[in-house]
């Protein structure tokens, strides 16, 4: 999944109006920003192998320590409880503490078996929806959309950079992800990984537009 976690992480402003987008970006996509260092570190494993899904060649060996079921809500835990430790809103840091513990769950309807629940369990677990190149595509874009759609409906631009900037955002994930499922295969794990650390980019990207934009107060 990655249109899917960007899309639940714009469509929060409907729940959770006065979080910065940049901050709901960082709950969706907290397990896949821990991922590349654990990756990069040699802690968990990834390798590929064409042809082990219809979208993607990604054959995630071991990574337990940031997409187990477990690890995913101690990581949502640690969210909230940051985010409520700076900004005293408990309301808003069960929803970012809930977006990060979704992403793992969006990952099991599209991975094949290879998460765990737990760091150590031998039974892995997904729905393979990557076998399908269209279905998945439905519900990534369908997410997607719905996403942007809420995140339209509830906040609106202060001036141009606040329309420009998010539109730009909605353009490059679009270019990447059509890259990810039609481009050429990655030179390597470590490339992969280290790609991943762009997702840090987003973040940024995203205080920057909420920076322009403010809460549609009268929907």
């Amino acid at each position: 999944m990655f249109l899917g976690h960007f899309g639940v992480a714009f469509a929060a402003k409907k729940v959770a109006p006065q979080v910065s987008l940049g901050t709901t970006i960082l709950a969706a996509e907290l397990l896949d920003a821990i991922w590349p260092v654990l990756v990069l570190s040699g802690v968990e494993t990834v390798e590929i192998v064409p042809g082990i899904t219809r979208v993607t060649p990604l054959d995630f060996v071991s990574y337990p320590w940031s997409h187990s079921l477990a690890m995913a809500i101690f990581w949502g835990a640690v969210m909230a409880a940051a985010y409520f430790l700076i900004r005293r809103n408990a309301a808003n840091a069960l929803w970012l503490g809930a977006l990060v513990v979704s992403h793992w769950v969006l990952d099991w309807i599209v991975h094949r078996p290879d998460l765990a629940l737990y760091p150590g369990e031998a039974a892995r677990h997904g729905l393979g929806l990557w076998n399908d190149v269209a279905v998945t595509l439905v519900l990534e874009l369908g997410l997607f959309a719905a996403g942007i759609h809420l995140f339209l409906r509830n906040s609106r631009a202060r001036d141009r950079t606040g329309s420009i900037a998010f539109w730009a955002m909605v353009a490059v994930l679009l270019l990447s992800y059509a890259g990810a499922v039609f481009g050429p295969l990655p030179p390597s794990p470590q490339a992969v990984a280290a790609s991943g650390l762009a997702g840090y980019l987003f973040v940024a990207w995203g205080w920057w537009i909420d920076r322009h934009r403010e809460p549609e107060v009268s929907r």
